[in-house]
């Protein structure tokens, strides 16, 4: 065969993949089976990575739905505490409310809930306003080492909120994607305590100099003190809506200043401040309270120590001098310290202060005879801002508590 034959053959055949021409001009039939092979095998490959693109996809799905889902849980989780907190806190301050005015268990019950209730239904969950039922809210005592305590209602200084997204109350929180995370609804719940704590254990100083602390520069004594808590006094005084009557109310009374306190020259005047305070200085703290300055003078904390007590000069004499402050005070509420003992004479005379209380005045008379001299008090339940908690519990007192606070 001839190269030209040979050549004119190639050419014939060149576009049939089924044969192939061989170098001696003969025509050979080729296999297809490989190419088929390879091209079944990239089918394949394609197919199965769209099907893991699928899976993959509706993988991301879920798992997008499951995050937002979980997102939602808590952010509603986050309101209802703050709505809890908030209501809490909403009842305790009316709780205090109530006790200053008096009222009876049942009413302060109803007020504190329906209090508590107002500022729940104020912060919304998942942007619906829930309510609270009347067993949701308690009235209790809470201790910093005793806990919760519901046994003396005359004690009661906290109020625990238990505020509920569930099914019978206030519904529970729904889902965005529950056909495809199998759950449409989250049920949620929490409890929120706020307390007026008892444990006051001194002051911290003032921020500013346009604060003061109600606490007059008077001290009682512990046994005097402990005689108007037992009832072993005189109730001759009530006090009522900001008016003071001559008839008993339940709370006893005693006389505050002058009185003797075993130490010649000292009638209960204590310096809170710089050494022998001037008239002008206690009739500025009878009617403004301790200042900032006050304790820069003092040069000390005004707290206990880790035996309990605080020592306080003594300041000599009975003022008339401050007669008239007293009497503008009259109706108001103070923090007065109670001391144990007193050491020295006059000037040099030191209080040994064990705790902090809360009174009333009453009645103020400071001319005539030193024997019809008196400051009427009687015990009442005061807000003792800027006070340092014992959370050891050893400095308790009866009638001044801390401002509100979230304990639990």
């Amino acid at each position: 065969m001839t190269a030209f034959q040979l050549i004119q053959g190639a050419t014939v055949f060149r576009n049939q993949p089924s044969l192939q021409v061989s170098l001696s001009g003969e025509r050979n039939p080729v296999s297809c089976t490989g190419l088929r092979s390879r091209h079944r095998l990239g089918n394949a490959r394609r197919g199965a990575a769209a099907v893991f693109g699928m899976v993959l996809t509706v993988g991301l799905v879920i798992l997008a739905a499951v995050t937002i889902d979980f997102g939602q849980i808590h952010v509603a989780d986050t309101e209802l505490r703050r709505s809890a907190d908030s209501a809490a806190m909403a009842g305790c301050w009316e709780l205090f409310d109530q006790q200053v005015a008096g009222n009876d268990t049942q009413d302060v019950a109803w007020e504190v809930h329906s209090s508590a209730d107002e500022y729940a239904f104020a912060n919304t969950i998942n942007s619906e306003s829930p309510s609270l039922d009347y067993s949701d809210v308690e009235l209790g005592r809470y201790s910093a080492n005793e806990g919760w305590d519901t046994s003396d209602p005359n004690a009661y200084n906290a109020v625990r909120v238990t505020l509920r997204r569930q099914s019978g109350t206030n519904g529970e929180v729904p889902l965005f994607f529950g056909s495809l995370t199998g759950r449409s609804t989250q049920s949620l719940h929490t409890t929120a305590t706020a307390a007026m704590m008892y444990e006051v254990s001194g002051f911290h100083e003032p921020s500013s100099y346009s604060e003061n602390i109600d606490l007059l520069p008077f001290a009682l004594d512990l046994p005097s003190w402990l005689a108007v808590l037992a009832g072993e006094t005189d109730d001759e005084f009530s006090y009522q809506n900001g008016t003071i009557s001559s008839t008993s109310d339940g709370l006893f009374e005693t006389n505050l200043y002058p009185k003797g306190t075993g130490a010649p020259g000292n009638r209960g005047t204590v310096d809170i401040g710089g050494s022998n305070n001037s008239t002008n200085d206690i009739a500025r703290q009878i009617l403004h309270g301790i200042s900032k300055q006050d304790f820069i003078d003092l040069g000390r904390p005004l707290a206990f120590d880790e035996n309990g007590e605080l020592g306080l000069n003594g300041d000599t004499g009975i003022s008339a001098g401050v007669k008239d402050e007293l009497a503008s005070i009259i109706g108001k509420t103070r923090i007065i310290p109670i001391y144990t003992q007193v050491q020295g004479n006059g000037n040099n005379a030191m209080f040994t202060i064990v705790r902090f209380e809360g009174v009333r005045i009453l009645e103020v008379k400071l001319t005539g005879k030193k024997t019809d001299k008196r400051v009427i008090i009687q015990p009442a339940k005061v807000i003792a801002r800027h006070a340092k908690v014992d959370l050891t519990g050893n400095n308790v007192s009866s009638y001044a508590v801390t401002p509100v606070m979230l304990v639990e």
